[in-house]
């Protein structure tokens, strides 16, 4: 069980950031099946819009002002929001099954949640 007094030292630290890079190394799995007609096309723009999520938790973690810091939650967000569509094109494509289509949107909504707290969190710092 977590601590949950202990310290955030570390962007990986965060629930959201290793939420996130979880979703990350998943969406390389997936989309490692797609077509290969696919690969300069949906695969690379979910592999972008996935690994834009974590690091832009990683870059807002780093930054000082709430200004700065929501910035960055909010492209996270938005990138995760993206990823979510392409999902849907994807399974329309039939490339990714009901099932999976399904866990990831779980998924995604968790950290969409978990990035609006980090969002909270900064402005309420100010």
């Amino acid at each position: 069980m977590e601590d949950t007094n202990t310290k955030i030292r570390r962007f990986t630290d965060l629930q959201v950031w290793q939420e996130a890079h979880s979703l990350v190394l998943d969406v390389y799995k997936v989309t490692k099946n797609f077509p290969s007609e696919e690969r300069f096309g949906l695969t690379n723009q979910m592999r972008r819009s996935a690994v834009s999520v974590p690091s832009n938790i990683a870059e807002g973690f780093g930054r000082n002002t709430a200004k700065d810091k929501t910035q960055f939650y909010s492209i996270a967000k938005g990138s995760l929001l993206e990823l979510q569509s392409q999902l849907y094109i994807a399974m329309d494509l039939n490339f990714v099954e009901q099932e999976n289509k399904n866990n990831f949107d779980e998924r995604i909504e968790l950290i969409a949640r978990l990035i609006s707290g980090l969002i909270k969190s900064a402005i309420s710092r100010v």
